[in-house]
């Protein structure tokens, strides 16, 4: 089992920078890939950014360049930077161990214009 907690959402203007943290318990030294992914209000959960076990990162258009994923042990953190508006929605960590997806409770991330 695994279990994942988030932390490091908040109320921030259009262009500030925000830094997401999910702290992964439990068994995950055997997670492979762990990343984010944001539900907007209204629209369906989105893929944000991916990082597996190699390093190799994964960005959705709609970030890259302004979003950047770090990993270390049992952590992985979402440093967003530029932020817009349409970057409000609820962030979900995620980690894909065995098969099997662990979800974070998710944390509020809101921008203001």
């Amino acid at each position: 089992q695994v279990q994942l907690v988030e932390s490091g959402g908040g109320l921030v203007q259009a262009g500030g920078s925000l830094r997401l943290s999910c702290a992964a318990s439990g068994d995950f030294f055997t997670i492979n890939t762990m990343g984010w992914h944001r539900q907007a209000p209204g629209k369906q959960r989105e893929l944000v950014a991916t990082s597996n076990r190699y390093g190799d990162t994964t960005y959705a258009d709609s970030v890259k360049g302004r979003f950047t994923i770090s990993r270390d042990k049992n952590t992985v953190d979402l440093q967003m930077n530029s932020l817009k508006p349409e970057d409000t929605a609820v962030y979900y960590c995620y980690g894909l161990r065995l098969g099997r997806t662990y979800w974070g409770q998710g944390t509020q991330v809101t921008v203001s214009s």
